[in-house]
């Protein structure tokens, strides 16, 4: 059995190179796809069903995706147009329990995300290979980051949403 809270692996950072580019921006590019999928035909009461004991309801897992991700744009504006800039961070655990998580329904941050990552994939495919080297200060972690770094990351982060979404299918037999 996978692991239910890293069903695809943690995070593991990559050297730049052209093939990982194009994979990570396919990743970009397709998420809001991939997590509609990944939920399409389930109920409400599924919905209400948390990816692992203590953790979020799929309901909350897509909000996430979508407050994660408004984060990923600003934070790649910010350092392709700032010298170093550092980031805000948020407190990911309160975001998810605010009235518009609680209240609004998973499509609502499913048409978020195909707006969102058609323009982040738009700005971030023109990258030079020496844009990638710029970086932010995310001051939680107390380290630069590379645009580089953050592609992977968001790259995975999707993936890894969108993979406790389809375990928890495969587990229940949805």
């Amino acid at each position: 059995m996978s692991d239910i809270q890293y069903p695809i692996g943690q995070y593991v950072t990559q050297e730049y190179n052209e093939e990982k580019k194009e994979e990570w921006l396919a990743d970009i590019k397709f998420l809001p796809q991939m997590l509609e999928n990944a939920i399409s035909n389930l109920d409400e009461h599924q919905l209400q069903t948390p990816y692992r004991p203590g953790g979020w309801t799929l309901h909350q897992v897509v909000h996430h995706v979508a407050d994660s991700h408004l984060n990923a744009y600003c934070r790649f504006k910010l350092g392709y147009t700032e010298h170093n800039p550092t980031i805000k961070p948020y407190e990911e655990k309160l975001w998810a329990s605010t009235s518009d998580v609680q209240n609004l329904p998973v499509n609502i941050s499913i048409t978020l995300l195909y707006s969102l990552h058609h323009r982040l994939h738009e700005f971030l495919k023109h990258f030079s290979e020496s844009d990638w080297q710029k970086t932010i200060v995310h001051p939680e972690h107390q380290q630069q980051m590379t645009l580089w770094f953050l592609l992977g990351m968001y790259s995975w982060h999707g993936r890894h949403h969108v993979g406790h979404i389809i375990s928890l299918r495969e587990r229940m037999n949805w």
